[in-house]
């Protein structure tokens, strides 16, 4: 499957760097962190890849004291002269030696003109007992899932992905990108999946696919559990994350259990910390920052919708749909929104985020929040009209600015609408495949006057 991940930009971007620092490259399993910098590495004059679950590889960690000694072997084994080019060194699996988690300040501090990446899958979980990343000495990236985009230009839709990226989208290219995009709502953006579906053009193939990533990530549990009960917790925990996804969850009683609301708390934030999920708690405030309130209910968002698609048996329903939001009670649309915003969010520190409003008699939710200068946006994720979408004008009536965004089955308008209180603000009527350019639609819509549709 040849065909370049966005996160290839960020990379650039880092080594253009003048005082470059370490990178550490999270994700969850699978998502192609390897692929993606092997890809990277061709544009070096050399590249040294490192496994450090592989014994030989993990001894040039192990059998020297000094990093000079161990950089020095690495090149000579490859016989590569120091200085002879730009030269990336990716150090993969990093969480199976923790010495050379440690050694990455002397990287940053002793060879400031090598190019270091390192990788890994549940670092923080696995490390946490043992060390730590050097802070201040190192940088982050998060890959996540295939996005939309990505998609795209993996099945050949060249002409389709230049469009995704003209802002305004032209009309003329709405019903073929609603069709193209159920594709990828129906079987996600997992490179494995995708690679499937790209060379067989069909579904029943990708069956063993997920449940041998389920199959992973369940028995990554033994890997940071830390006895044989939590071990049972978490395993359970995974089963039913996929199925509980898309909604509100409680944490005692999860999945119809008997577990408390800390043994699923702790299990969860460990599953977090696996990238494998996101516990989003909601705000209550319309101005920024957003704060969450952790007494509250969290949405659960997992890594991938194609994976709760077809944990939750819903991929049938799916097939030759017109309007996602008819699927799971607007879940599957909502959830998959969830992932295009993540698609943007490199940082591990970057969340989700939704509002609520809770009272006895007046409660409102809307689906997302996403910070806009100094603003805090309100997206909701709706079919029908517009003027019926009460907690969107309620908390229009709370915020201090005009801006809001819906994404539904249609096409691109932006136009004036007013709440029951009298408030006059600007809609933007965006076709739900295009969540993942919400940045690109908030500027363009804050620069233009209501009543505007595109040409063409």
């Amino acid at each position: 499957m040849e065909f370049e991940r966005d996160i290839l930009k960020s990379f650039r971007t880092w080594a253009k760097q003048p005082k470059r620092k370490p990178l550490v490259l999270r994700g969850a399993r699978q998502v192609g962190k390897t692929t993606a910098v092997w890809a990277f590495g061709k544009e070096f004059d050399h590249f040294i890849g490192l496994n450090l679950e592989k014994s030989d590889h993990r001894a040039y960690f192990t059998r020297f004291d000094r990093i000079e000694d161990a950089v020095a072997a690495i090149f000579f084994d490859r016989d590569i002269a120091p200085g002879t080019g730009r030269i990336l060194l990716f150090i993969d699996e990093i969480q199976s030696e923790p010495k050379a988690v440690f050694w990455l300040r002397y990287f940053y501090e002793q060879f400031p003109n090598l190019y270091v990446i390192a990788a890994g899958s549940l670092l923080e979980t696995l490390l946490e007992a043992k060390n730590t990343f050097p802070v201040g000495r190192v940088e982050y990236l998060v890959l996540r899932p295939v996005s939309f985009s990505e998609f795209l230009r993996a099945i050949g839709e060249a002409a389709s992905a230049k469009a995704m990226d003209e802002v305004p989208l032209p009309i003329y290219a709405t019903p073929k990108l609603f069709d193209l995009f159920h594709i990828y709502a129906l079987i996600g953006g997992m490179p494995e999946i995708v690679q499937e579906y790209v060379e067989k053009r069909e579904l029943t193939s990708l069956k063993p696919i997920y449940n041998t990533l389920l199959t992973a990530y369940q028995d990554d549990v033994q890997k940071y559990a830390a006895g044989p009960g939590r071990a049972q917790i978490l395993q359970f925990s995974i089963q039913n994350l996929f199925l509980e996804a898309g909604g509100r969850i409680k944490f005692h009683g999860f999945g119809q259990s008997n577990y408390g609301s800390r043994e699923i708390g702790e299990a969860l934030r460990t599953l977090e910390k696996a990238m494998l999920c996101h516990l989003v708690f909601p705000a209550t405030q319309t101005t920024l920052p957003p704060m969450p309130d952790h007494k509250r209910q969290p949405y659960l968002q997992v890594l991938d919708t194609g994976l709760m698609n077809f944990f939750c048996g819903l991929q049938a329903d799916l097939i030759g749909t017109k309007d996602l939001g008819d699927a799971f009670q607007g879940r599957v649309v909502q959830h998959l929104v969830g992932q295009q915003i993540l698609a943007n969010l490199n940082s591990p520190l970057d969340k989700l985020h939704f509002w609520v409003r809770e009272k006895n008699q007046s409660s409102a939710e809307i689906d997302f929040v996403l910070p806009f200068e100094n603003k805090l946006i309100p997206i909701e994720v709706k079919s029908g009209k517009s003027g019926k979408m009460r907690a969107l004008q309620i908390y229009m009536d709370h915020c201090d600015h005009d801006l809001a965004v819906r994404l539904f089955a249609g096409n691109i308008a932006l136009h004036p609408a007013t709440t029951q209180a009298g408030k006059t603000y600007k809609l933007l009527n965006l076709p739900y495949f295009l969540g993942e350019k919400l940045p690109e639609y908030l500027a363009w819509m804050a620069l233009n006057p209501p009543s505007l549709s595109p040409k063409g």
